[in-house]
């Protein structure tokens, strides 16, 4: 199935948001680095997929009546061992079954730590698509620290986007501290850019965060909405 069949089938469906797993095999199909995400629906089947895995794990709800996982309480973090496993899962179950009975998990490799930074696009009415860049994690809200350029956005105009950012020494490096891989978040920058001119059947796309390492970069989590 490709990206627009997927597209087709989940509005066939009626839902307007994809689930986390379905907004990484998009991005893996561009060439975007994602965190994996293994289907669970049991507590031995979590328990299973994080021994392929490797510990330590996260494990994160997976429902496409859930948009934000954390604020439902459906994300548990750096997971050691089965017994953790088994309790974060009935923990995750007992707090979304209100919301979606039918709600699974994904079980995911717990991502070294990095400089966090947010991508994504939104398509405005007059505008249409902008693709939007800053810092991610906490100071997506805190500092509100984003720029924009409308699609399509070629590798010179993500750079700029980039080092327009007010707290860019934080990715450029700082006492001592190495730079880290502005390439890798420009390669991101003009995949994502290329989503949102291919498929206007897509709204929104939120990665939050994308993580750049000193080499490489990957994406931890994902959102999408369709358009009505």
């Amino acid at each position: 199935m490709n990206v627009a069949e997927m597209l087709a089938a989940a509005r066939s469906a009626g839902r307007r948001y994809l689930c986390e797993d379905e907004v990484k095999e998009i991005l893996q199909r561009v060439g975007v680095p994602v965190t994996p995400c293994y289907l669970a629906r049991s507590e031995e089947e979590a328990v299973a997929r994080a021994i392929e895995v490797g510990y330590p794990v996260v494990l994160k709800v997976r429902s496409p009546l859930i948009a934000h996982k954390s604020d439902s309480g459906g994300v548990v973090l750096n997971l050691a061992n089965g017994y953790q496993v088994r309790r974060a899962y009935r923990q995750i179950m007992d707090r979304v079954k209100g919301v979606d009975p039918e709600a699974a998990v994904t079980v995911q490799p717990m991502a070294s730590p990095g400089r966090e930074v947010i991508v994504g696009f939104t398509v405005d009415r007059q505008f249409g698509p902008v693709l939007m860049c800053g810092f991610g994690g906490i100071f997506a809200e805190v500092l509100g620290d984003v720029s924009f350029r409308l699609v399509p956005v070629e590798p010179d105009m993500a750079r700029d986007m980039v080092r327009s950012l007010r707290g860019y020494r934080l990715l450029a490096g700082y006492r001592g501290i190495p730079p880290a891989d502005e390439g890798a978040l420009v390669d991101i920058l003009v995949k994502v850019s290329g989503l949102a001119a291919a498929f206007p059947q897509i709204q929104e796309m939120d990665l939050n965060p994308v993580v750049v390492y000193e080499r490489g970069a990957l994406v931890l989590d994902a959102r999408a909405v369709l358009a009505d």
